[in-house]
């Protein structure tokens, strides 16, 4: 018997990661299947104009919305519903609770953020929806042992399906002639551009120096309260360091194909978030599924999948020198750039401090050091559509199964 699919969540012409997820996973589930429906999530300021896939449009500004939505979603099979403490009405986004509470269907709930450190209604809330809801998705084992150590939940409904990506299409990106550098995403405090101009600044001494893009507008939530003061006070920064005419920013929000070929144009993708709740990112999935090495800083999602050779995660304001290595893609860190040793030696090694693609450490060099991924490494981390189509939840706890994933995050 074919089932239906309804989700609640934001969703496109939203732009943010939520709404470009739901929508992918909304296709993928109900490709060649009965027709599914999306009740959409609206706030102040969003486009009202709904794609052909809603069926319902839920607004902050109406305080009994959440009535009408639920009716909405009563009428298909099966609900999945994205949960953000931010996305819904109501302190914290309270007012979904009631809604799980009226649905009559079967419910996934799936968590893109875990709280350590909740504030007691935030913990409240979340032990309550968890209740609530027929069965509850996390991304990242991270968020799974904080949500099964942290919360008075029942383990049996928690599943681990793995955050996953598109894969890349289009055609191959000419390389440029200076390394590229790139961090995307809505910015916003807490982004850490400012470390990564910081870092940057730290290499213009490389021949040739490194370029850096910054793509994606301001958070609409961050224009509301703050206007482009972030922006500016990068611009004003970066003036400071001497690194503004290195710094690329495209304030527009790409769409797929064009998010894709920026991404495979780039040597390093760098995440220096300043968050340490993070534990799930499409971004830095969508970095591993094009195969493109990362540096991050230690947020959960970055520790859990960068181990085992898929990038470098290092604290907020370690400093090391980085070291070009023959052989691969990626420069590595320690290595004074001109040491005596270094004097009279070719181009391959540390001398004159090039770029070349790929790290190898030596005997003596104890930094936590990675590789490019493999294809092999990226199958094994990065779950891929077309492989095993499991319904997500309706499997024991703790087993893991294919999730649809979005298209580039935002």
């Amino acid at each position: 018997m074919s089932i239906s699919y309804g989700f609640l969540s934001t969703h496109p012409p939203t732009r943010c990661g939520l709404a470009t997820f739901n929508s992918a996973l909304a296709a993928h589930l109900t490709a060649g299947g009965p027709p599914g429906g999306v009740v959409r999530v609206t706030a102040p300021g969003d486009d009202q104009r709904p794609e052909p896939s809603v069926v319902h449009t839920w607004s902050a500004r109406n305080a009994a919305g959440w009535r009408g939505a639920a009716a909405a979603l009563n009428a298909f099979d099966v609900v999945v519903v994205q949960h953000e403490y931010g996305i819904y009405p109501g302190t914290d986004g309270e007012d979904v609770l009631p809604l799980l509470r009226r649905l009559t269907e079967p419910s996934i709930v799936v968590l893109h953020t875990v709280l350590r450190q909740p504030s007691a209604r935030q913990k409240t809330l979340l032990e309550q929806i968890v209740a609530a809801a027929g069965a509850v998705v996390t991304m990242t084992g991270t968020a799974r042992d904080r949500l099964l150590i942290g919360y008075a939940v029942d383990p049996a409904k928690v599943s681990v399906i793995p955050h996953g990506a598109a894969d890349p299409v289009g055609a191959a990106i000419p390389r440029r002639t200076r390394p590229h550098l790139l961090t995307w995403g809505l910015l916003g405090p807490g982004k850490g551009i400012e470390w990564a101009l910081r870092a940057l600044a730290r290499l213009q001494d490389l021949d040739p120096a490194p370029t850096y893009t910054v793509a994606g507008r301001t958070h609409p939530k961050v224009i509301e309260h703050q206007g482009e003061a972030y922006r500016a006070g990068l611009h004003r920064l970066g003036a400071e360091l001497g690194v503004a005419h290195t710094v690329d920013y495209q304030a527009a929000y790409h769409d797929q194909a064009a998010l894709g070929a920026l991404v495979r144009s780039a040597d390093v993708v760098v995440l220096p978030y300043d968050s340490t709740e993070q534990v799930t990112s499409g971004v830095l999935i969508e970095a591993v599924a094009a195969g493109i090495p990362v540096v991050a800083t230690p947020f959960p999602h970055a520790v859990e999948l960068l181990t085992g050779g898929l990038g470098w995660s290092y604290p907020i304001g370690i400093r090391r020198r980085w070291r070009p290595r023959s052989g691969g893609s990626s420069p590595s860190p320690a290595c004074p750039p001109t040491s005596p040793a270094d004097r009279g030696r070719s181009p391959r090694t540390c001398a004159g401090r090039r770029w070349r693609r790929g790290t190898r450490p030596s005997p003596d060099d104890s930094s936590p050091v990675a590789h490019p991924p493999s294809p092999r490494q990226r199958r094994d981390h990065v779950a891929r559509p077309g492989r095993r189509r499991r319904q997500p939840g309706l499997r024991p706890a703790g087993t893991r199964a294919e999730l649809r994933p979005p298209g580039p995050a935002q």
